[in-house]
Parts: C-alpha cells; sequence; structure tokens
C-alpha cells in the first residue's frame, strides 16, 4: 500500500509541478494552498499572510470532508467556503498527518478528474 500511495503521490507532484511551476518540483505546502485557492475561486487577489493562512485552512476542511471530520457549512457575502467540524481530529504523528493529506490529496484530483 505505501508504494502505491508513494507512486500515486509522486504522479500527481510531478502531473502538477509541469502544470502549475516553472523550474521546481510543486511541494505538499503549495499543493494544499493551490486546492483552498481552488475552492475559493479567487486566483486573482492578493493575499496576506494571514489570508493565505486561512486559504490553506480552507484546503485542509474540504480535503478532510470526506473523511467525515468537516461538512461544509456556508459561503460568507465575500465568497469564503465554512466548514464546520462534525468530529474530532484524532492524534496523529506527523508522519501519520503527512499520509493522510497525501491520500486526501490524491482522492481530491481523483473525483476532480485531474488525475485517474
Amino acid at each position: 500500500m505505501k508504494s502505491e500511495l508513494k507512486t500515486k503521490w509522486d504522479n500527481l507532484k510531478n502531473k502538477l509541478s509541469a502544470d502549475f511551476s516553472e523550474d521546481d518540483i510543486i511541494d505538499l505546502d503549495s499543493i494544499i494552498f493551490l486546492i483552498g485557492l481552488q475552492e475559493l475561486g479567487q486566483f486573482q487577489k492578493k493575499l496576506n499572510k494571514q489570508k493565505k493562512m486561512e486559504v490553506i485552512h480552507i484546503a485542509v476542511c474540504k480535503l478532510l470532508t470526506d473523511y467525515g471530520y468537516y461538512e461544509f457549512d456556508f459561503k460568507d457575502e465575500d465568497g469564503w467556503p465554512h466548514y464546520k467540524l462534525i468530529k474530532k481530529l484524532p492524534n496523529l504523528k506527523p508522519g501519520e498527518q503527512t499520509i493522510l493529506m497525501k491520500k486526501a490529496i490524491i482522492n481530491y484530483f481523483i473525483k476532480s478528474d485531474y488525475i485517474n
């Protein structure tokens, strides 16, 4: 299973890097930020550090909806999605958090037909 996850993750990273980065291989944090921007739907705006953190939060909430941790609640007047916590997140070690996020990201891009 780990090798299958690694293969899928590497393939996704390479595809995203080819589509969105000129030189570097895109990393986990950048992919999460990209998902947040996609969910926000506001690519043209300049974001300060606080807003960037909020974009990342949107992505994490969206990614964890399929695992039953969050559900979409509403969009505010500025178009920002809000989620509510449905069940408490488990205490995971950093490596376990990374695996969960990678699985959720792969699932997100499969559901969006970006990869298969």
